[in-house]
């Protein structure tokens, strides 16, 4: 917010037992209301300058002056700077304020981090998760760390942060604590909503992450193909506990239900739709915004497998899932005895309905954006990995309309030609037997 006017001088205020020995005084002025007050200099009068508001004569003592009182212009105007950087209103008071140091007492670091952690801790389950606070804890955690091995001291204070020690900590977690790109910035970024905080309470004025930058490293989070997915769905394994774990992620390729949603989906979310067919009817519980999934054939049928398993029947749920590490620990044990060359994950299994099973097979990406309860089209623009199968098809289109009187190039359909396999197998193990 900008202000209407703003003023500042320097001058000279009479003490009470020397006749020419004045005391440099300052003021500000911004829309009309002044605020003084004393540098605790002391000046003669004689060899004072009311025009440049500064001290006259070449000598040491006058240069000294000068550079004290530049300096000081110089800190009012950064002030001024940082508080409309913050988007509040600039006021003469607050100026004095953070010029004489008469601010918030010094908040600890720390200390602001733990009141913001009990806080989130309190609203858990009204629109903030378990893992939402895991990962504010960590990251206070690596920073108590990393004040302690900088400072040996237990915590810091707001003023004493600045760029530089944003650029130590990102480098000790990078080196000492061996994290990568994105985890790296993850942290920094959770450390800057705690700093962002300090600032809106006025605690400081000056933002240190002013000109931090940080670049993520694009990751692509591939979904499994369509091959792959029907050779997980064929795949028999001799334990029972990874069928189970099986089924469960090939329901969330066929739904594109995220684990937590999977992990709590109750037979009141399966409804009726508006066509007479079954219906996921939830919402997301990272963002609540509304799921609605027509249930496919492959889904149906692993709720109906389900339906009278001990565990669902006492939990209420529509499937037996365990948690999040043992999921992704028995699927990396399910990869490896399917041959998968890549390990997988719950959230894979989601990537898998938004690319393989939805936009590969020409559901309209707004479609899809529904079904997975994205708030915008560019969030689903990152699950559309284009199958090889998917580009065939498109450049046969392309080289068709090029080549109007060449024979059209069909894309092999990849179940039929698993189908076809399987019969010649078979024939070939029959005539093994005669």
């Amino acid at each position: 917010m900008l202000e209407n006017s703003f003023g500042l001088i320097f001058f000279l205020k009479a003490s009470r037992n020397e006749s020419n020995i004045r005391i440099v005084y300052f003021r500000i002025t911004v829309d009309g209301i002044p605020k003084e007050a004393s540098t605790r200099r002391k000046w003669d009068s004689e060899r004072w300058n009311q025009k440049t508001e500064r001290a006259t004569g070449t000598k040491e003592d006058a240069k000294s002056l000068n550079f004290f009182l530049d300096s000081l212009a110089m800190k009012i105007h950064e002030i001024k700077s940082e508080i409309r950087y913050t988007g509040k209103h600039i006021t003469s008071q607050k100026i004095m304020d953070h010029v004489m140091g008469r601010m918030i007492p010094r908040a600890k670091v720390l200390e602001e981090f733990q009141k913001h952690n009990d806080e989130l801790k309190a609203l858990i389950g009204n629109g903030y998760t378990e893992a939402t606070l895991e990962r504010f804890n960590i990251t206070k955690n690596h920073l108590t760390a990393f004040i302690k091995s900088k400072y040996n001291n237990s915590d810091i204070e707001f003023a004493d942060l600045n760029f530089e020690f944003i650029k130590d900590f990102e480098f000790y977690l990078r080196t000492v604590r061996k994290c990568a790109n994105n985890t790296t910035l993850k942290y920094i970024s959770n450390f800057k909503k705690i700093v962002i905080r300090a600032i809106d309470k006025e605690i400081i004025i000056k933002d240190p992450f002013k000109n931090f930058k940080g670049k993520k490293t694009k990751i692509v989070k591939k979904p499994i193909s369509a091959k792959e997915l029907a050779e997980l769905e064929r795949f028999q394994f001799s334990v029972e506990r990874l069928n189970t774990v099986r089924d469960i992620f090939v329901f969330q390729c066929y739904t594109g239900l995220a684990y937590i949603d999977t992990y709590q989906l109750k037979s009141a979310n399966i409804k009726d739709g508006v066509d007479g067919k079954k219906w996921i009817m939830s919402e997301r519980q990272k963002t609540n915004s509304t799921t609605n999934v027509p249930l496919l054939p492959q889904a149906l049928k692993i709720i109906e497998k389900y339906k009278d398993h001990p565990l669902c029947l006492k939990s209420g749920t529509v499937l037996p899932v365990s948690s999040n590490q043992k999921m992704n620990a028995y699927l990396k044990e399910i990869a490896s005895l399917c041959g998968f060359p890549f390990t997988l994950n719950t959230h894979m299994a989601r990537r898998t309905f938004g690319s393989t099973v939805t936009l590969n097979n020409n559901v309209p990406i707004n479609v899809v954006k529904e079904m997975l309860g994205h708030s915008s089209v560019k969030q689903t623009e990152s699950y559309a990995i284009t199958e090889q199968a998917s580009i065939g098809r498109e450049m046969s289109v392309l080289t068709k309309k090029l080549n109007p009187h060449m024979p059209e190039i069909s894309i092999p359909d990849l179940n039929l030609l698993e189908r076809l396999e399987k019969e010649i197998q078979e024939i070939k193990g029959k005539y093994k037997t005669i």
